[in-house]
């Protein structure tokens, strides 16, 4: 299992605290310091779509140009935004075995893990 996200972000800090406190061992991926591979975002897209991805509500997001938040219509678009700005990414991502799911709610990790 593998929760992809950034430390400073409190839906991922949310999200680890859970995993822990659960007993869940997972690897950790901060997209701040080792980026994200376009065979990820490749994978996650072919699974759940590009939109779930694209965090429309944050930070980065209100910061992009309208130029580029205009361009976002389809998922090689989506994907060079995510690419050249990976806190773009909805967070947190977790992958449990191959089954990717973005975003934290205790209830829905807790229907992932029953």
């Amino acid at each position: 299992m593998k929760l992809y996200g950034i430390p400073n972000c409190d839906t991922v800090k949310k999200a680890r605290t859970w995993l822990t406190e659960q007993g869940h061992e997972y690897a950790w991926h901060d997209f701040k310091k080792n980026g994200v591979s376009q065979e990820l975002l490749a994978g996650w897209i072919a699974q759940i779509g590009w939109e779930p991805l694209v965090n429309r509500q944050g930070t980065t997001w209100r910061k992009l140009d309208d130029a580029t938040k205009a361009s976002v219509v389809d998922a090689a678009s989506a994907m060079a935004v995510m690419m050249a700005q990976p806190s773009v990414i909805k967070r947190p991502v977790l992958d449990r075995d191959g089954q990717i799911t973005v975003g934290y709610k205790p209830d829905l990790y807790e229907s992932l893990f029953r």
